[in-house]
């Protein structure tokens, strides 16, 4: 077995003693097609009795990692046909140290390091991958003979290695970010820093402020309408509006951000991902962050954005939307006259807010020391002065607030 110069296994000739060493178990799953059917060439759909061939299907390179074998040797039933079904389940968060495991899986390879796990463990007629990594997210692979088999096993393996996320701290709040790869969509999760609407409320002029602190009042019961609509200029403080939301809505709903929304709404496949979020059983209302969409929601949608609008609708009072608890909160720089009259229309949203600056006198008051203002000022704009960068281009906000985008 040859080792490269950082001390990684040359995976190649790894999975080649591997697949000769399985020869046992291509028998007990069809001993007569083991032994009456010829290998198949490299590359043609390697079926029961295909040896190392489903090692063709991919490049392995000698620099692999232990973890990157792990996935491969899990693979190896379903690319050679010996277990055709699959299921997964993605986990926000994993737990760290000894898994337990569904009764009957015998542990095949294992592999630690730092806070990466990874384990490859077999039963009878089913293959079973565990990955936790970096910040703790993970999921759960099952392939199966059966598909009903392979999703039982998924399901008891996620709930076996999922862990429980408390919260600890009254100033942060979990929020979970949402994005789309090659293999599917992830979610990784994130404590992130969330102000309580006491302390934010003077931000806001006074009768924002009233409209957002009714918002951060309610509670799942009074749920009557899934969409919430914050709109206003660039700098007014609406992403920090819905951080404090997550915060003041953690007891009965999941804050999730989409970062990806215009993919999220022109991938159905990835939409649906989304919408069934990681399996759990407990029946939580889940908000959905959608920043930044004003291509989407702006009047000549229907024709620039094609089905996306389309989707988005169905999500909120749809039947996508039917039998899931989701709330949908929008961000977008559009004046209201602007946006599609199909996303403002009475009944579909629980809110709909125009975020604006803070009119010369409350202004003035937010900055005290006497300072005059000559007319209105956004929050960014505010901040920037306060801290004496007013006029010098680029404008950051205060981290402690939000990003005011």
């Amino acid at each position: 077995m040859t080792m490269t110069g950082n001390g990684a296994v040359n995976a190649q000739e790894l999975l080649r003693d591997f697949a000769a060493a399985s020869a046992h178990d291509v028998g007990r799953h069809d001993a007569a097609a083991a032994t009456a059917t010829p290998a198949p060439t490299a590359g043609a759909g390697a079926g029961a009795g295909a040896g190392a061939g489903w090692l063709d299907w991919g490049v392995v390179e000698d620099r692999i990692g232990l973890v990157s074998i792990c996935h491969f040797l899990f693979l190896a039933a379903f690319a050679e046909g010996r277990q055709p079904y699959g299921s997964m389940v993605n986990l926000a968060a994993v737990k760290l140290g000894t898994w337990r495991l569904p009764e009957g899986a015998r542990v095949v390879r294992q592999t630690r390091h730092g806070r990466h796990l990874a384990l490859f463990a077999e039963g009878d007629g089913w293959s079973l991958l565990i990955h936790r990594y970096h910040p703790g997210n993970g999921h759960v692979s099952v392939t199966a003979s059966v598909p009903e088999v392979a999703e039982q096993i998924a399901r008891q393996a996620a709930k076996l290695v999922r862990k429980k996320v408390k919260q600890h701290d009254d100033h942060r709040v979990r929020l979970g970010f949402w994005h789309a790869t090659g293999n599917g969509a992830v979610n990784q999760e994130r404590s992130i820093e969330a102000q309580d609407w006491a302390e934010l409320k003077g931000n806001y002029s006074a009768a924002v402020g009233g409209q957002l602190e009714r918002l951060m009042a309610l509670g799942a019961e009074d749920v009557n309408g899934k969409l919430i609509l914050l709109h206003g200029p660039p700098g007014t403080g609406k992403t920090t509006a819905l951080r404090a939301l997550g915060r003041a809505w953690r007891t009965w709903c999941r804050t999730d951000c989409v970062l990806d929304p215009e993919r999220l709404l022109s991938d159905p496949g990835y939409l649906l991902e989304v919408v069934m979020g990681e399996d759990d059983d407990n029946r939580r209302w889940r908000l959905l962050i959608l920043e930044d969409c004003d291509e989407l929601i702006r009047g000549e949608a229907k024709l620039t954005a094609g089905q996306a609008l389309s989707r988005l609708l169905n999500l909120t009072d749809g039947l996508l939307g039917q039998g899931q608890n989701i709330l949908v909160a929008i961000t977008t720089n559009e004046p209201l006259g602007r946006l599609h009259p199909a996303v403002v229309r009475p009944g579909r949203c629980l809110a709909q807010i125009e975020v604006g600056p803070l009119a010369a006198t409350e202004a003035a008051a937010w900055l005290g020391g006497g300072e005059r203002v000559a007319g209105p000022m956004t929050l960014a704009e505010l901040y920037a002065r306060r801290a004496g960068r007013e006029g010098t281009g680029t404008i950051t906000a205060e981290p402690s607030a939000g990003q005011y985008i």
